[in-house]
Formats: C-alpha cells, sequence, structure tokens
C-alpha cells in the first residue's frame, strides 16, 4: 500500500504518526516547503471527508491576519491555505482514496 504523509518535522503529532507508519516505507512530503497547490488540497479534503475549515489550524495567528473564520469560503479557505502552508492540519495522511489526519496519531492506523 502507497501512503504518503504531509509531514512537519517540528510538530510532535506529526513525528508520531509517522513513527506509526514507518514500517509502510511513506512517501514524505514537508508539505510547509514542498505546499500542496489549491487542487491538491481539494482533493485532500475530499478524500478526508471534510469540508476545508476541518482541515485548517484555525488557531493559528495567520487565520485571523488573513480574516479568516468558520464562515469564510471554501475558495478562500482553499487559497489561504495553498498560500500559507502553515494552516493546514498536520500530518494529514494519505492511502489511495482515503485519508486521515494525525489526530490522534493513532487515527491513521485505520488506513492501514
Amino acid at each position: 500500500m502507497d501512503l504518503t504523509i504531509w509531514h512537519n518535522p517540528r510538530c510532535s503529532k506529526s513525528r508520531q504518526t509517522l513513527a506509526l507508519i514507518e514500517a509502510q516505507d511513506p512517501t514524505v512530503r514537508l508539505y510547509l516547503t514542498d505546499a500542496p497547490r489549491e487542487a491538491e488540497l481539494r482533493a485532500a479534503a475530499k478524500a478526508l471527508g471534510v469540508a476545508p475549515i476541518k482541515m485548517m489550524r484555525t488557531g493559528e495567528s495567520e487565520f485571523k491576519a488573513e480574516s479568516l473564520s468558520q464562515d469564510s469560503s471554501e475558495d478562500a479557505l482553499f487559497a489561504a491555505m495553498a498560500r500559507i502552508p502553515k494552516l493546514i492540519e498536520r500530518p494529514i495522511v494519505f492511502a489511495g482514496e482515503k485519508a486521515v489526519i494525525g489526530r490522534p496519531p493513532e487515527a491513521v492506523l485505520s488506513l492501514l
């Protein structure tokens, strides 16, 4: 099974999630430096089965600085995540057409 993780090595949850799936030899994407394009973010939301707001770190100062809210349009939210990848909840693990946010890290076990 091909697994990909959008990973932030500075995040403890992301490191814990990577440790859980390391035996599967996942592709590791450092999404802060290799930011996903809007189309990839839309595909991620579909794979997760969530609205874009549910895959965002709404507590980040950049969320407020961009004047974003729970009521922002999906287009605005996807555009913000593409511009400011720090706003993407981490980590996200992908397996085929499915994806899971690794919060808690054990949530990714459902993909294996």
